[in-house]
């Protein structure tokens, strides 16, 4: 037992330094851009940038429509599966799959080609419908995540006796789905969610190619042309990514083991 605890706090304190020495490391260089001392000049410096705040801005307004998107799309899908039709899970498991195995690239030159300007569905033809083809790609790039996520929490609460229950007190489908089905999984809906976010954040490939002014891009642009600032760019996704982390704990430990009215 005590060579088992060993091995465990070993593996636990390689994983810490793995991941805590680069990090480290990154905010140390990011603080050197004053010749000689330490300062926050790269942060300022950022913080100022009229690009970073309306691109962090389109992200996170991105973000927020990609995971309203994959709730409407996952839920229903996920509940559909695990009550009415267990014999299609493989089916559709399989095809949230695939954005895993293709890669970005291939998607979106998909939608261009599919959604251009000479298309039956012109969606590259204004701003606004290509923010929406782009919140469409996004969606399809987290659904592998926020799809596994809303299944685990529909195992966790067992759907179908929750249906039949609710059923037998004459409730309709939407109240199912809405006071039942939703708030038992909003632990799961708030991992997916989270991963969603991240993938958003920091995707660059879609947002690039469809031409919108999304954070990845403006990460990939300040890292070609300075030093310091990419340095600290990368910190400050990093503390906003913990930031989620922290509220998912937050809101998931309150509503915990709570049971819907």
């Amino acid at each position: 037992m005590k060579s088992q605890r060993i091995g465990a706090w070993f593996a636990i304190a390689f994983g810490a330094v793995y991941f805590i020495v680069p990090l480290v490391a990154t905010f140390e260089f990011s603080l050197r851009k004053r010749r000689g001392e330490y300062s926050f000049d790269a942060y300022t410096w950022v913080f100022a940038d009229r690009r970073f705040l309306d691109s962090f801005s389109y992200s996170t307004l991105a973000a927020v429509a990609t995971i309203f998107v994959g709730v409407l799309l996952v839920v229903p899908t996920a509940y559909t599966i695990r009550v009415r039709m267990p014999r299609l899970r493989p089916v559709v498991e399989f095809i949230t799959l695939m954005p895993l195995v293709i890669p970005a690239i291939i998607i979106v030159f998909g939608y261009l080609r599919l959604y251009n300007t000479s298309s039956w569905l012109p969606m590259t033809s204004s701003a606004r419908a290509t923010d929406l083809l782009l919140v469409f790609a996004y969606a399809t790039l987290a659904l592998p995540y926020m799809y596994r996520a809303v299944d685990t929490g529909m195992r966790s609460i067992d759907a179908r006796t929750l249906t039949e229950a609710a059923q037998s007190l004459g409730a309709s489908w939407l109240t199912i789905m809405l006071r039942i089905i939703l708030p038992n999984v909003r632990v799961a809906l708030l991992s997916g969610a989270f991963l969603t976010f991240a993938i958003v954040i920091g995707e660059f490939t879609m947002a690039s190619l469809l031409n919108r002014p999304a954070f990845g891009p403006y990460m990939q642009n300040i890292g070609a042309n300075r030093a310091y600032e990419p340095a600290a760019l990368a910190i400050i996704a990093f503390a906003v990514t913990w930031a989620c982390m922290g509220l998912i704990q937050i809101f998931g430990r309150g509503r915990r083991g709570s049971t819907a009215d």
